[in-house]
């Protein structure tokens, strides 16, 4: 996340590296939206966790996280 954070406040988007840990494209890193769809999965003891990065207007994302689930 260092890193990000890093690479992103080089660029004036500070706030993006999060972001950024999903978004590899270099058009979605400069523009800040994510064009293309990107998954990341991991485990805890109790839990799997899929963390999906799809695009999407915000007005949109409730009915994208229904659909999806």
């Amino acid at each position: 996340i260092e890193k990000f954070e890093k690479e992103a406040a080089e660029l004036g988007k500070g706030s993006f590296k999060y972001a950024w840990v999903l978004d590899k494209l270099k058009a979605e890193r400069e523009r800040g939206i994510t064009i293309d769809i990107a998954l990341w999965k991991f485990e805890t003891p109790k839990f799997y966790v899929t963390v999906i990065d799809a695009p999407g207007h915000r007005d949109f994302i409730k009915n994208m996280i229904t659909g999806t689930s």
